[in-house]
């Protein structure tokens, strides 16, 4: 019989904000999140400018976990997260720890969607969900070698999940997923009629 071994793995963690650190309250999670979105002109200005449906603070407030205290608490429960992600991905950090480099909120209405990108100054980057409303949509994930398998055959429909070129992650209010921030990620269409609120967030290592 032959030996088939599977290389090169790629690791999504996916798991209940509530495994670590104080509980978070959703409803209060969500409240800020419009409280935010709405008094923040910059944050508004530059969704307009670049076209971005809906809402995202990621070009003009870095200092969330400031703001609002809700979000210093989310940040307590996401660092240790983080820490049980980089233990499983057996990183040698060499006494250092990854810390938070920058953390936004991302509000996506009905139509909204986040194309296709990577995180390439990060090492690890993850997203929180805040409302995920009936026809909100997965997170879908690329497989990193696509753009090298130009003369490959499509995979069968039924493939087995670690052999799939997309993977959609379909979280629910509370999760979240953490990936490598090399890991190609987009957002699709948003088919619900109400708003698709996550938090999303990179840490580096420093």
């Amino acid at each position: 019989m032959p030996n088939i071994d599977s290389l090169f793995v790629t690791r999504l963690y996916r798991a209940a904000l509530s495994e670590h650190g104080p509980a978070i309250d959703a409803k209060e999670l969500e409240a800020s999140c419009y409280s935010i979105a709405e008094d923040d002109e910059a944050g508004q200005e530059w969704c307009d400018e670049n076209g971005y449906p809906g809402y995202t603070s990621y070009a003009s407030l870095s200092d969330l976990p400031w703001r609002f205290p809700i979000f210093a608490d989310l940040v307590k429960v996401l660092d240790a997260h983080v820490a049980a992600f980089a233990q499983d991905l057996e990183f040698d950090l060499d006494g250092k720890e990854l810390k938070l480099e920058d953390i936004w909120i991302n509000i996506l209405p009905e139509g909204g969607m986040h194309a296709s990108h990577i995180h390439p100054h990060s090492v690890i980057s993850g997203t929180t969900y805040v409302a995920m409303p009936d026809g909100a949509s997965a997170l879908k994930l690329e497989d990193p070698r696509s753009a090298r398998m130009m003369a490959a055959p499509v995979r069968r429909k039924d493939a087995r999940q670690e052999l799939r070129t997309f993977i959609y992650a379909k979280p629910v209010v509370g999760d979240v997923l953490l990936w490598e921030s090399w890991l190609r990620h987009e957002v699709p269409m948003n088919m619900s009629e109400d708003d698709r609120i996550s938090v999303s967030f990179n840490y580096s290592w420093n």
